[in-house]
């Protein structure tokens, strides 16, 4: 039950834009995988790689990109699947998907995270090259 604390918790953080408390709950050295094939895309490794690649986001979506919904969380050990809805828009293009974060956590830090996207084209042409 730990863990769907810990999951819920990181959702919350990131729909209200905390910093702090986005930070205390992930590892340091966090692998992100981030799908498809965007200027995004990729592997991070550690806090300063996925804040940057966060920030980034933020600033090409105009601060628009949010998690709107959560459908589900699902556990299975140290692995929480979190089901969502997210949005986002940038110069004439809306983005607007259901998603799925699944995060391994170990005591009580997220330390690798793989997001999946339902319509991975889409979101390559929103976030470009």
């Amino acid at each position: 039950m730990q863990n769907l604390a810990t999951a819920n918790a990181y959702i919350q953080a990131i729909q209200t834009g905390d910093q702090a408390a986005f930070g205390s709950l992930v590892h340091p050295a966090v692998v992100w995988h981030q799908p498809g094939n965007h200027q995004f895309s990729g592997t991070k490794n550690g806090i300063a790689e996925v804040g940057a690649m966060i920030g980034g986001m933020m600033e090409a979506s105009m601060g628009t990109f949010a998690i709107t919904k959560v459908h589900s969380y699902l556990a299975n050990g140290d692995l929480v699947a979190v089901e969502i809805d997210f949005s986002g828009q940038r110069e004439g293009f809306k983005l607007l998907q259901r998603g799925i974060d699944l995060l391994r956590i170990v005591e009580g830090k997220i330390v690798e995270v793989w997001l999946f996207s339902a319509d991975p084209e889409q979101e390559d042409a929103f976030w470009g090259k």
